[in-house]
């Protein structure tokens, strides 16, 4: 009885068993030298069906049990990275804690476009061929730039981050300062740099001035990690008049009206 099963399981599995190199026997006759190795491969052949025949295993198909042992399929190289979470993840180099409170609000303008100009390098469209790469750059690159132009002003900068804590402070037209001392610093400025007959008539009120746009970033800076958000909000309020001084001290010409936003 054994020997007629080996003999059935051999018969089946035939393309698995070498004939002898000898006599070149078939496979029907080796029944008792390899009834062994007819058990040891019987696992490995499907039990026959009639209604079924295709289901039996060809020479050309892996057996059943080593399918899932195929190799792991290979990464595509040209998957997109991972979206950034906020314009601060684009500058691991400059900004490598991120945004307040954990990073800081004042920044390294200077170290913040070395590292905008390497990135734009690396991703501007035209640095790829036509094709979803280029289409994937010119989507980075623009992100690229609007996140630079964000974080290297710190108006834009501190509305931001209040946007990123629901705030916008920038279409709120609610949010005026009702300072009378701030206001009477701002038409000070704007004499002083309407009556300028050359760019050295402005070194003072320009030095004056990026003295109060740093205390108003320490400002934000301790608002952001106290997570104040009405002393951040106040503070982005004041920065706006400072900066819009600093836009028109940037923008002189002479005889030019200049106009300070309020």
């Amino acid at each position: 009885m054994r020997s007629a099963a080996a003999a059935t399981v051999l018969r089946r599995t035939s393309v698995l068993l070498p004939q002898c190199a000898r006599c070149h026997a078939p496979a029907a006759a080796l029944v008792s030298r390899f009834s062994t190795t007819a058990r040891r491969t019987s696992a490995l052949v499907p039990k026959h069906n009639p209604h079924h025949h295709h289901t039996a295993t060809s020479p050309s198909s892996p057996p059943r049990r080593f399918l899932s042992q195929q190799p792991p399929r290979r990464a595509d190289s040209a998957e997109k990275p991972a979206a950034a979470a906020t314009h601060y993840d684009l500058f691991p180099s400059t900004l490598p804690l991120g945004p307040p409170p954990r990073g800081h609000f004042p920044i390294q303008t200077r170290a913040l476009r070395r590292e905008f100009l390497a990135l734009q390098a690396r991703a501007h469209p035209d640095m790829h061929p036509p094709g979803p790469a280029k289409t994937r750059a010119e989507a980075l690159s623009a992100r690229i730039n609007e996140a630079y132009r964000t974080l290297a002003n710190p108006l834009l900068r501190a509305q931001y981050l209040l946007a990123l804590r629901g705030v916008d402070v920038a279409n709120d037209e609610r949010l005026k300062v009702d300072e009378p001392a701030l206001l009477m610093v701002v038409l000070e400025a704007r004499e002083e740099i309407e009556e300028a007959r050359a760019e050295e008539d402005l070194h003072e009120v320009r030095t004056a001035n990026e003295a109060r746009i740093a205390d108003g970033e320490e400002a934000l800076e301790r608002a952001f990690r106290d997570d104040d958000v009405e002393a951040a909000k106040r503070e982005a309020v004041r920065m706006r008049y400072w900066v819009n001084i600093r836009e028109s001290l940037d923008n002189w010409e002479p005889g030019k009206p200049i106009v300070l936003q309020h």
